[in-house]
């Protein structure tokens, strides 16, 4: 499991870390919302430990537009706030679990290991829409049961796309998710990974929403 660890108390989160550490998750840590939406949407993460109060952007903002853009990763919101109100807010924006400060360590990583249990009995390691299985360690796709060699960004566009079948992805967003930072990407690079998808497998695979991005087509 990933984690992206999202604390700007310096102490809590150096506390938090060497946890996960020692709990041999392998994570990243930043202090800034900002930053957490941009490696959240570019990279890949299986859990996000979430604080709201953060500096420039709010936690809340950044689980909003996580979920607008169709990321998949599990939640923990950790926070201060211990209105209910926040609480509701953030479950109903789409967190998956809340844990209100001050809280011992070893309850945070109880939780951790509660969500993992949870993502592994849902995900199976294996996507399943329609036609197509795509398996989320070998990275093996299979169309009506018969294997299809894709290449690595191919099968990332696929993941996206079958991960949130009913969210429209934005071209920019799929940039992000197949080059993260890299700089001098094609401006039709979306458009010619989409082309080699619909000529592997089908062409409804995938289909273009006109004037706003692409999602999940027809798989049955």
């Amino acid at each position: 499991m990933r984690i992206l660890l999202v604390e700007d108390d310096p102490l809590l989160g150096a506390g938090i870390s060497d946890a996960l550490t020692r709990g041999q998750y392998a994570h990243q840590w930043v202090q800034d919302g900002a930053q957490a939406l941009a490696l959240a949407l570019h990279e890949t993460f299986d859990l996000l430990v979430l604080d709201l109060g953060l500096p420039g952007m709010d936690g809340l903002t950044v689980l909003r537009r996580l979920r607008e853009s169709g990321q998949a990763s599990a939640v923990l919101v950790i926070s201060a706030r211990n209105q209910s109100s926040d609480r509701i807010e953030g479950l109903n924006l789409g967190a998956d679990d809340y844990i209100s400060k001050p809280f011992e360590v070893d309850e945070l990583l109880a939780r951790i290991r509660a969500l993992e249990r949870r993502l592994a009995g849902h995900q199976r390691n294996i996507l399943e829409k329609g036609r197509l299985q795509l398996w989320l360690d070998t990275r093996e796709v299979r169309l009506d049961g018969q294997s299809v060699d894709l290449q690595r960004r191919e099968y990332m566009l696929l993941r996206r796309l079958m991960e949130s079948p009913s969210v429209i992805h934005t071209r920019g967003q799929l940039e992000g998710v197949l080059y993260g930072a890299e700089g001098d990407v094609e401006s039709n690079s979306v458009d010619v990974h989409v082309h080699h998808l619909r000529k592997k497998l089908f062409s409804d695979v995938v289909k273009t929403i006109r004037g706003v991005g692409y999602r999940l087509g027809k798989v049955d």
